[in-house]
């Protein structure tokens, strides 16, 4: 074979691909949620917190943590996590994310639509009604709910979230175990901060995910 047309055709695959493969995710682009500990506080933080059965989930509704209140202008609280979250952002004058590519270190998925991404509540809102947040006041629960300065929300791939519902990491954890050093001192600190509690089980998970960092 002709060594020209031989280089054309070698210099045609490599081309088709590069279209063909997707772009990597580059780590800027991974979500990075403010207020996450050091290896050595989460186990102090762990530590300290109570230890005890969870409580029940009577009375329990999201009605009771008013969520994705407004931060600034149009843009409430879901829609600040998007931006902060993802890479490139685009967003109209309702600061929905019309464009932008969303990086969900849970799994290690990237999307390029807002719709297949959810902000997750690193604690689970029932979670902690069982842990402590049912004795709370409204104000307290809302203000939980809508955490911008600790690790408590989270922009990942929608059905992972969904697969996660209202679990601890006793039963449910990423499904990049990469990521369960970062997801465990998220957990833990936002526990500690809120003074909830966790179970034996729990506790057990957290020292294991720990000992990936």
């Amino acid at each position: 074979m002709n060594p020209a047309r031989s280089l054309l055709a070698v210099f045609v695959l490599v081309v088709a691909l590069a279209v063909a493969l997707p772009a990597a995710s580059p780590q800027s682009a991974a979500a990075t949620p403010p207020g996450i500990p050091s290896e050595s506080t989460a186990r102090s933080e762990l530590a300290a917190l109570r230890v005890a059965a969870d409580g029940s989930s009577s009375g329990y509704s999201r009605d009771k943590f008013p969520h994705w209140n407004t931060v600034s202008g149009t843009c409430n609280t879901r829609e600040t996590v998007l931006k902060r979250d993802g890479s490139g952002v685009v967003t109209d004058s309702s600061c929905a994310a019309t464009s932008g590519s969303w990086y969900s270190p849970y799994d290690g998925a990237t999307w390029r639509a807002a719709s297949d991404v959810d902000i997750d509540h690193v604690i689970p809102l029932a979670n902690a009604w069982r842990t402590g947040a049912s004795g709370w006041t409204q104000t307290r629960r809302t203000q939980f709910a809508n955490d911008l300065t600790n690790p408590q929300l989270i922009a990942v791939t929608d059905n992972v979230n969904s697969s996660k519902g209202d679990q601890s990491p006793a039963t449910w954890k990423p499904p990049r175990t990469a990521y369960w050093c970062t997801y465990s001192k998220m957990w833990v600190h936002v526990k500690y901060r809120y003074s909830l509690t966790v179970n034996s089980s729990e506790k057990s998970a957290l020292t294991t995910m720990l000992g990936y960092c």
